[in-house]
């Protein structure tokens, strides 16, 4: 819904010109919409959180590979 449909329907409503019937629908409507956006981000965020896992796995890894390389240069090898 935008800003305006929600202005327009807030002056019916001071003129009692708009079915309570009609507001029900639309506050079902809306909710059932937000519940449905909730779900997908939570999946996002839990997408998003197994990838950031994964990344700092690897860049433990490569710190690990960094190490040995340095200590193996030292070592003269």
């Amino acid at each position: 819904m935008t800003e305006w449909m929600l202005n327009k329907e807030e002056e019916m409503a001071k003129n009692c010109a708009i079915s309570i019937d009609e507001i029900d629908r639309q506050i079902e409507k809306v909710e059932e919409k937000r519940k449905s956006l909730e779900a997908e981000c939570r999946d996002n965020l839990a997408e998003l959180d197994k990838i950031i896992t994964k990344l700092k796995w690897i860049k433990s890894e490569e710190i690990a590979c960094q190490r040995e390389r340095e200590k193996k240069k030292s070592e003269g090898v």
